[in-house]
């Protein structure tokens, strides 16, 4: 099976060099999101629950272009700079999975590209 890369513009084009997404294995691996506005590339600098936000919004328009939706994520990653902001982060990713939610792991950073407070990454299966 090859791998079928994953884009759409309604989530921040890469910024180095690497796809949005790629599907291959009966999975789709997505590169991780930081909150990045996808339509002039900015950074939002405000609370890191509104920053949260927008990473699920760019995630979701990647699980739309692949023909998905949060219900088929499996695994997930969150990356914080600060694990006080957990819980803010938390209650934005848990509206998105009310059900059967993923495996996650939650790590603290030292840093993230542009001086994000949070990024997210998810894997989901392919239907």
């Amino acid at each position: 099976m090859a791998k079928e890369i994953v884009f759409t513009k309604g989530a921040p084009e890469a910024i180095g060099p690497y796809s949005q997404g790629v599907k291959g294995g009966g999975f789709v691996f997505f590169s991780g999101q930081i909150p990045l506005d996808p339509a002039n590339g900015q950074l939002l600098t405000t609370d890191v629950a509104s920053q949260a936000e927008l990473v699920m919004e760019n995630i979701a328009a990647l699980l739309e272009a692949a023909g998905l939706d949060f219900a088929d994520v499996v695994k997930s990653t969150v990356y914080l700079t600060d694990l006080a902001n957990f819980a803010a982060v938390n209650e934005i990713y848990g509206r998105r999975f009310p059900l059967n939610p993923p495996a996650r792991s939650t790590v603290e950073v030292k840093g993230l590209p542009r001086g994000a407070a949070v990024e997210i990454e998810v894997t989901a299966l392919c239907r």
